[in-house]
């Protein structure tokens, strides 16, 4: 197989993709490692990620290249291993192709997003690359709303966090530091003794927490430890961080464009639909929300509808409980053949 310096080098090999948006930055010398590296020879399959590979990239956009390559005999008989090559500078991943077959094979959303990319961003795929990509509904499973779903999950906490830490997000704020409390106490029981069905509870009114009380003979020093607990996460989120919320305003933004963009991903997925990666029906949508031009209200209006879609999807898939793994690692075995 033709290492990637080679490759790319070449005008006459098919497998490059000769897109002048990439090639110009792949072939100066920040990227030389690709060509100078003697592990990176077997390249299977690169790719534009992130935003380039959602389509929502911007002029200040960075070029990040993502992929996996057949590992040298020496790793694979040998003693040591390959896993990944990574290159922070220019923000290159390239993965074995046993730990990528493995990370897809676990519906992971990043490693799947890969293999759903256009044609038009791929700058590297040779036959085992192909069989790979043209393979991608052997990795999808219903574990998909777990995976998929956790990360819009994360991202929603994320950015809530950020909010209610700002004096200008009152309003969410009090619901928010409910939901953390009563969470808390809900994990109580491991720790402490029974509080009992009735001994605390907590609610909004008016849109202030309120608290209902009623113990008898609860050890006192327990409580303490309740209250204390309770308290790290009311101060936690009462402390405000206005001058620097305006800073972190653009990250939030991103942060709450891939939440919407993770959900509408995954629930295409388990709709049967496929990994959809450039998200063209969503993208005015996407660039509304990375460029500040909705309020976080209708941002958590617009995820409430999705995340019911998602829902929706996941109740109803028809994909299958988990993957094949004895085909999955067929086709590993059949690309290094």
């Amino acid at each position: 197989m033709a290492s990637f310096g080679i490759m790319f080098a070449s005008e006459q090999v098919k497998d490059v993709r000769k897109m002048d948006k990439y090639k110009t930055a792949i072939m100066s010398s920040e990227y030389d490692f690709l060509r100078a590296n003697t592990d990176l020879e077997n390249i299977a399959y690169l790719v534009a990620s992130g935003s380039h590979g959602y389509g929502t990239n911007i002029t200040t956009s960075d070029l990040d290249l993502r992929g996996f390559l057949l590992e040298d005999e020496h790793y694979l008989l040998g003693l040591q291993t390959f896993e990944q090559f990574e290159e922070k500078k220019t923000d290159t991943v390239i993965f074995g192709a046993k730990k990528f077959i493995k990370l897809c094979a676990q519906s992971n959303p990043n490693v799947l997003e890969l293999l759903g990319v256009d044609e038009e961003e791929i700058l590297v795929c040779s036959d085992a690359g192909r069989i790979v990509r043209d393979n991608i509904d052997l990795f999808l499973s219903k574990r998909v709303e777990k995976t998929f779903g956790n990360y819009a999950k994360a991202q929603l906490k994320r950015l809530q966090n950020a909010l209610v830490r700002n004096d200008d997000a009152s309003v969410e704020k009090e619901a928010l530091v409910l939901e953390r409390l009563n969470s808390q106490i809900g994990q109580l029981g491991d720790k402490y003794s029974d509080l009992g069905s009735t001994g605390l509870n907590l609610r909004l009114e008016n849109n202030e927490i309120v608290m209902d009380l009623s113990l008898q003979g609860y050890p006192l020093r327990e409580f303490n430890s309740i209250y204390k607990d309770l308290q790290g996460i009311v101060r936690t989120f009462d402390t405000t961080r206005k001058d620097n919320f305006q800073k972190e305003l653009p990250q939030l933004y991103k942060h709450a464009m891939h939440l919407v963009r993770m959900l509408v991903t995954g629930r295409d997925i388990l709709e049967g639909k496929g990994v959809i990666t450039k998200r063209r029906t969503e993208h005015d949508l996407l660039m509304a929300i990375r460029s500040g031009e909705m309020t976080f209200n209708e941002i958590f209006e617009c995820v409430a509808v999705l995340q019911s879609e998602f829902d929706r999807a996941a109740k109803e898939t028809a994909l299958p409980e988990q993957v094949d793994m004895q085909k999955i690692e067929e086709l590993l075995i059949s690309l290094y053949k």
